[in-house]
């Protein structure tokens, strides 16, 4: 990961560019577009579409950080030809890794990459362990209420979709229970336990949700106790594989309450905004 960090620092910081005289720092949209994992400009183009109108929505002006320029390309035999493109703040920039693809590396790194003031390597890599913990508790909640929905349909209410996933936590957890552990951890008992775990963890329970939701469904499995079962089973098979690489998800620290990171990270956000210079006038 390391030399995987370097070289996109690298990149990103050679693609760079200055507006004479104004010390301001921008990059274009089509430099980008490749490195953070497009191949095509439509797509890429949505993306940026999308962090306009993202910025909009925050009251801040989007003409400060996103410009639409024409720029002349090379087409062979030394002929050029006019090309839309957009000059984009270092803010521009994080709204488009904001909302592109989370699964491109390059995009999860550009979201920490453009966060920062100071890119020193080890921020970078700071801040994307960070983000890898929000996005795997974003796809857990997002499986859980899926599940949620998916056995409502099969007559199991929500105090049986929390004896479900009590379960789940007992077998993934060595026997230990969802209370247990949060006993074991100090979290007061309003709060859900994946607030506290490690990345791993979370990543673990999502996959053990995961395999439940698709078998309710191939499966036809019907009623909490066919339930139970599958997704006890899966939380197993889920700790078994965990526990031949010598880990134990109960004996793993827990990590600092996300909600509180949720909080410092959206202060960071506006700080981006508020510093980060505007494009000069035309």
């Amino acid at each position: 990961m390391e030399d995987q960090t370097i070289f996109m620092q690298q990149q990103f910081d050679g693609l760079s560019h200055r507006v004479p005289g104004e010390g301001i720092e921008f990059w274009f949209a089509r430099e980008l577009q490749e490195p953070l994992g497009y191949a095509r400009w439509e797509n890429f183009f949505t993306v940026v579409q999308r962090a306009i109108t993202s910025c909009e929505s925050t009251g801040v002006a989007a003409e400060d950080h996103f410009r639409g320029v024409t720029k002349m390309i090379d087409v062979g035999k030394g002929g050029q030809r006019a090309t839309d493109d957009f000059m984009l703040t270092r803010y521009a920039c994080y709204l488009i890794a904001q909302n592109g693809d989370p699964r491109k590396q390059p995009i999860a790194f550009a979201q920490s990459y453009f966060a920062l003031q100071s890119r020193k390597q080890e921020l970078v890599e700071d801040r994307m362990r960070l983000q890898a913990r929000f996005d795997a508790r974003d796809r857990l909640r997002e499986s859980e209420k899926e599940l949620s929905q998916n056995i409502y349909e099969r007559g199991v209410d929500d105090e049986g979709f929390a004896r479900i996933r009590s379960r789940g936590d007992a077998a993934l957890f060595g026997g230990q229970t969802t209370q247990a552990m949060k006993d074991r951890y100090g979290i007061v008992k309003s709060r859900p336990l994946a607030d506290f775990l490690p990345t791993l963890t979370i990543a673990a329970k999502n996959l053990a949700t995961e395999m439940t939701n698709h078998n309710v469904l191939h499966v036809d499995l019907d009623g909490e106790t066919a339930i139970v079962k599958e997704h006890v089973q899966n939380n197993l098979s889920v700790r078994d594989m965990l526990d031949q690489r010598g880990i134990r998800p109960e004996e793993l620290p827990p990590e600092e309450d996300i909600r509180k990171l949720e909080r410092r990270v959206k202060s960071q956000e506006k700080s981006i905004a508020k510093q980060s210079p505007k494009l000069p006038a035309e």
